[in-house]
């Protein structure tokens, strides 16, 4: 079953873990947090630990997102984790990938499963999708 909403996200800040011992490339890493806040078939929130290798000036790097979501998936509710990765290269995302942690799930999401994505429109609004199965 897919699931739709959208997301905005507020609170992303810098924190100052880093790798020991550094290693220097052409892409400075850094981890940041930050929150996400649903609407539509999914509904809630979502804290989020974010690594990334990014040039801004450039528009190219890649990111790993691990979150941490409470809310309501469709008429469901509770808690799971999800991850996701992707490149960019301006406003081109490529090598998406996207998973929910199984395992993860509680309430009415113990047991979800699953895949997604998350497109962003020209005028930024962000879309998140779930295609979801409970495991028995």
């Amino acid at each position: 079953m897919r699931v739709r909403g959208t997301f905005k996200t507020t609170d992303f800040k810098a924190t100052s873990l880093a790798a020991e011992p550094p290693v220097e490339t052409a892409l400075a890493v850094g981890v940041q947090t930050m929150q996400k806040h649903y609407s539509g078939n999914v509904a809630g929130r979502s804290s989020t630990l974010f690594t990334s290798a990014f040039d801004p000036a450039l528009g190219v790097g890649s990111y790993v997102a691990m979150e941490s979501f409470e809310g309501a998936i469709g008429d469901r509710v509770g808690t799971f984790n999800f991850l996701h990765s992707a490149s960019a290269r301006g406003k081109e995302r490529r090598n998406e990938f996207f998973a929910i942690v199984e395992g993860s799930g509680t309430g009415d999401l113990k047991g979800l499963t699953g895949s997604g994505g998350i497109a962003i429109d020209p005028d930024e609004t962000h879309h998140i999708w779930f295609d979801i199965e409970f495991a028995p």
